[in-house]
């Protein structure tokens, strides 16, 4: 049976450019992005719905509008209210029709969105009731016990509430036994100790949802970090193998944080450089 694929936007941030792009001088990345006074770049949190038979698989859900006021300004986190649910609503979905939530990693801006807009005096809720939660092993131990680099990045409260909720599975191998083997998993460490990164067997090609190992078109040139990589030089050699495998298979690969691009295929320049092609700037019932 064929799946269905639905770029589903999330609420934007604005942060600054200069730790988006790592040791890329400004003159350089000024070019690829607008930037605003603040030296912030505008970013997405695209989340990836598959619409596989009767089930409706989520992979991530962004940022979300949990943040009170002083950290949603801090965090840059653009709109009130809580646009994941608008983009589903758009599809003809509520949160509790998704039966499987994937999450590549448990940063706030990738699984914030499980959690309820926020109200003063109440604390968040998780959201998806009738959902099973994927993310990795590994990734789900750093997360109960975060390095004192990248602490601020991971939620307690939202790892407690999905721990109490008994739909929480963990990921050691390629696949989870509540998914098909259509759905296969590998491991990035260089972002985030034990990122998952999913592969999506389409009818003709394959979808990798790679998550902050490759966030956006710009950052598919191989040099290109961020300053919130954990192991930058690590990173670039897990993105250079990704990279000539989707070239050579000619597959896809979703973008998360790219306002403009949603999903593309990856060719070379005359110079041998990865880029971007066929770029889909929205998906809306895409079927390969």
């Amino acid at each position: 049976m064929s799946k269905q694929l639905f770029s589903v936007i999330g609420n934007s941030q604005k942060l600054d450019g200069g730790a988006m792009f790592g040791n890329v001088p400004k003159a350089m990345w000024e070019k690829w992005v607008q930037v605003d006074e603040l030296n912030r770049i505008d970013l997405g949190c695209r989340a990836l719905l598959i619409k596989d038979g009767s089930k409706n698989i989520l992979l991530e859900t962004g940022i979300g509008a949990f943040f009170e006021p002083k950290l949603k300004q801090r965090f840059g986190v653009v709109e009130q209210e809580h646009v994941l649910l608008d983009s589903l609503q758009q599809i003809g979905l509520s949160h509790e029709d998704i039966d499987i939530v994937i999450l590549s990693h448990l940063h706030f801006d990738h699984a914030g969105g499980l959690l309820s807009a926020w109200q003063e005096g109440k604390e968040p809720e998780l959201l998806f009731p009738n959902a099973q939660f994927i993310t990795g092993r590994e990734h789900w131990e750093r997360a109960q016990a975060p390095h004192f680099r990248d602490r601020a990045s991971f939620l307690p409260a939202l790892n407690k509430l999905l721990e109490q909720s008994g739909r929480l599975h963990l990921v050691d191998g390629r696949h989870c036994d509540i998914l098909t083997e259509d759905y296969s998993f590998s491991i990035s460490e260089g972002h985030t100790p034990g990122m998952l990164l999913t592969e999506v067997k389409l009818q003709d090609a394959s979808v990798t949802f790679a998550a902050d190992l490759i966030p956006g078109v710009p950052w598919v040139h191989l040099p290109v970090t961020m300053g919130y990589d954990r192991f930058p030089e690590h990173l670039i050699e897990e993105k250079q193998n990704l990279l000539q495998q989707l070239h050579e298979q000619q597959n896809w690969l979703f973008f998360t944080h790219d306002i403009h691009t949603a999903m593309a295929q990856i060719g070379r320049d005359e110079k041998g450089r990865f880029v971007a092609q066929q770029e889909q700037k929205e998906l809306q019932a895409f079927v390969s």
